[in-house]
């Protein structure tokens, strides 16, 4: 599997799946905390199907790099190491050059996922100019009000709570979640430390470029919500002048909307959106 080095020697591990026929793009997936790339497989997949290019990595201390970063220590996983936050998100930027150096007349489309969406908040406002679009799901606006500091689960906790019931309407997903070797349920801020927890946060502000940006939320968010959401759009609109800000929400949906019970439909709106934004020639 490739890899890569990031400014402090650890090995961050990624995949590249190659566009079905001729591409039309590229796509930078960075996923959310506690997990690793290997569950996006669906998604993945639809996207290649419609040209495009996907490279997805396992970011500092998470899956497969996580696994190699702590010797094989599970307990470990999640855990940033050295640099933490900071250190994160210039290796996502690093991994951002790598792509565009294979991929050089290709746009590249930038989406995150929960806190990989709250990193690519970070990205394009210190690279804009390295993106064509951005595409945010699971996400909220980085401030005190708009990011839910409360634990995830408590909307649904009782006495015979899962404990995963935040993340999806379905079961099945909270088993898969739990009993996958490469995920790890431990609290952010125990992962991180209160110091990179706080980090996190930030408004945006200006950008070098007016991107393009989808923000993809469920009703029942409890990350952020559509109401956080809404109020990141217009910090995008105001705050950043960005032209073309587009916000879908789904009825029903948790946090893991490319997981949930209408996951087709949020494939086939995001694959809409890219086709209206990057048609084939």
């Amino acid at each position: 599997m490739p890899e890569y080095t990031d400014a402090h020697g650890i090995a961050i591990v990624y995949d590249r799946y190659d566009a079905i026929g001729e591409a039309r793009g590229v796509v930078q997936l960075a996923h959310g905390v506690g997990e690793h790339a290997g569950r996006y497989a669906l998604l993945i997949a639809a996207l290649q199907g419609e040209g495009w290019i996907v490279y997805a990595d396992d970011h500092r201390g998470h899956g497969r790099t996580g696994m190699r970063q702590w010797g094989g220590d599970v307990s470990k996983l999640g855990r940033l190491g050295p640099g933490g936050l900071r250190a994160t998100i210039a290796a996502l930027a690093q991994f951002t050059e790598l792509i565009r150096a294979e991929n050089p007349t290709l746009p590249l489309v930038l989406l995150g996922h929960s806190w990989g969406s709250l990193m690519s908040q970070e990205l394009i406002a210190q690279h804009a100019e390295r993106y064509d679009a951005v595409i945010l799901s699971g996400s909220a606006q980085r401030t005190f009000t708009g990011l839910n500091a409360q634990p995830l689960n408590r909307r649904w906790d009782g006495p015979d709570a899962h404990g995963l019931e935040w993340l999806c309407s379905l079961p099945e997903v909270w088993e898969e979640f739990r009993n996958d070797p490469l995920t790890t349920e431990t609290p952010l801020p125990k992962l991180f430390g209160i110091p990179d927890t706080l980090r996190i946060r930030g408004r945006a502000g200006v950008m070098a470029k007016d991107l393009p940006v989808l923000l993809m939320v469920g009703s029942e968010d409890p990350v952020g919500g559509p109401r956080s959401v809404h109020k990141l759009a217009d910090d995008y609109r105001t705050r950043s002048k960005l032209t073309d800000v587009t916000v879908y929400v789904y009825p029903g949906d948790r946090h893991e909307i490319f997981n949930e019970v209408d996951q087709e439909k949020v494939r086939a709106d995001l694959l809409a959106w890219l086709e209206a934004r990057f048609p084939r020639d």
